[in-house]
């Protein structure tokens, strides 16, 4: 039978208790507001509504809401319904642990791992959202595929095929929640199969040794110079993590030699490379350098993100599988409710083939260089002795220091009011080498606004 007219209404959950209907509800009322559970202004369902719902008469409902109201904990108004009253409500303290004096939010924020947030192209997305939802099945809408929406798989295979050389076929791809998610859900299946330890650049975030230490796999570094990760000390092993595009944070790529090499060493011994290309798009002064997936899509996991190139709140990610893997993980993402939103799914499939991605890649190139060109300008100008390395491509630089002076530039920093990083931070606990003395810049972090600023508190920093 229909439901009737008179329980549609505003929901309101609440519990008359004790001796008498009418007692019993003007209390938990009473109570809901007096511990802030109704916040001032919230307006109540007419008693016919809550009658219905609690099965009790709709006077007894009225002559609660009304004794409420001349005790001044509600107010009645025609036209405008029962509303809680306007007035100040000391709600009890919550039991906490006492808390430490709280750090002030620096003034300017030049920490990597981060794009221009303020950049991220608002009116288009939401075009692309609408499309998209406007065009989507019903099918969309529910579980769906553990590998992600077709339409998505679809068009990165597309796009990833021309913009980064990988060779991607649809079947083969599974979005996941960013880079982090799809770290763990590697490091499971690695672990599955018996792997205890994963090599890694001896450079890069602790985050991401965290997530592979929590998935039962031990991180060994590779050493580290002038042409990038040494890959020739890889033997031994049977998976490494690289960063070959464009390394993260010392930004040089791997050397051609070095690339050969690893794929080498993948095809002889079976071993599975996790090629990490996070800023593949952004680059300058260089020809674009191709993923390394390209060369052996057998033996390389290709992992991208939308975190760089549009805004890490997305969770937007994807893994470009071997054939030997794609069964694996998709039987473990489908498994463990491991979803990722369909919704932005269809967003970004839709905002790749209409050719916005393309577009706000292109100018958010101009925009990064010309910050790039800016810090190294300034350098040139106020701080001769500190070199920039690592700025061919991507979103940040290196500064090289005078030996030394590592951490107080760093808290110089802090003093103007900039968030910092120095290269320190960046190197792995058992890595067998020293660190140089260096900061980590990323200059594509600050909005347009504020980079002038940060960059002048960088500069007062710097020896």
């Amino acid at each position: 039978m229909a439901k009737s007219w008179a329980t549609l209404g505003v929901d309101l959950h609440v519990e008359p208790t004790g001796p008498g209907v009418r007692k019993g509800l003007t209390d938990a009322l009473r109570e809901a507001v007096r511990g802030g559970r109704l916040a001032p202004g919230t307006r109540l369902p007419s008693s016919r509504s809550l009658a219905a719902d609690l099965g009790i008469a709709r006077n007894t409902v009225a002559d609660a809401y009304a004794d409420l109201v001349a005790e001044g904990w509600l107010t009645a108004r025609q036209g405008s319904g029962t509303r809680v009253a306007e007035r100040t409500v000391t709600r009890p303290a919550p039991e906490s642990a006492p808390r430490g004096r709280e750090r002030a939010r620096p003034a300017y924020d030049l920490v990597p791992g981060s794009p221009d947030l303020a950049a991220f192209p608002r009116t288009e997305w939401l075009k692309a959202a609408r499309r998209a939802l406007t065009a989507a099945p019903y099918d969309a809408l529910g579980y769906g595929d553990p590998r992600g929406r077709p339409e998505l798989r679809t068009a990165l295979a597309s796009y990833l095929s021309r913009a980064r050389g990988v060779r991607a076929d649809p079947d083969r791809i599974v979005i996941c929640s960013g880079f982090a998610d799809g770290l763990t859900l590697l490091g499971a299946v690695l672990r599955a199969r018996a792997l205890r330890s994963l090599a890694v650049e001896s450079y890069g975030l602790d985050v991401h040794w965290n997530l592979l230490h929590r998935a039962g796999l031990r991180t060994t570094p590779l050493p580290f110079d002038d042409l990038g990760t040494r890959t020739d000390e890889v033997r031994g092993m049977r998976a490494v993590l690289l960063t070959p595009a464009h390394q993260f944070p010392m930004g040089v790529p791997l050397h051609p030699d070095r690339r050969a090499a690893v794929v080498d060493w993948a095809r002889r011994t079976g071993g599975l490379i996790l090629e990490d290309d996070y800023d593949g798009e952004f680059r300058y002064d260089r020809q674009p350098v191709g993923a390394l997936q390209g060369l052996d899509p057998d033996h390389v996991v290709y992992l991208g993100t939308a975190s760089k190139s549009l805004a890490p709140a997305l969770r937007l990610g994807w893994l470009v599988l071997p054939p030997s893997l794609a069964a694996e993980v998709t039987s473990l993402k489908g498994g463990g409710g491991w979803s990722t939103g369909a919704l932005d799914q269809l967003t970004l499939a839709e905002f790749l083939t209409s050719g916005a991605y393309d577009r706000h890649v292109r100018a958010a190139r101009l925009r990064y260089r010309r910050r790039r060109d800016a810090l190294v300008a300034a350098l040139a100008a106020r701080a001769p002795e500190v070199h920039a390395t690592g700025i061919a491509a991507g979103l940040h630089a290196v500064l090289r220091l005078p030996p030394g002076t590592e951490q107080s530039v760093v808290q110089a920093a802090a003093w103007q009011g900039l968030a910092l990083h120095g290269l320190s931070r960046y190197r792995h606990p058992d890595a067998d080498m020293a660190s140089p003395d260096a900061l980590v810049v990323g200059y594509g972090t600050p909005p347009d606004h504020a980079w002038s600023g940060a960059l002048d508190a960088l500069c007062r920093a710097l020896p």
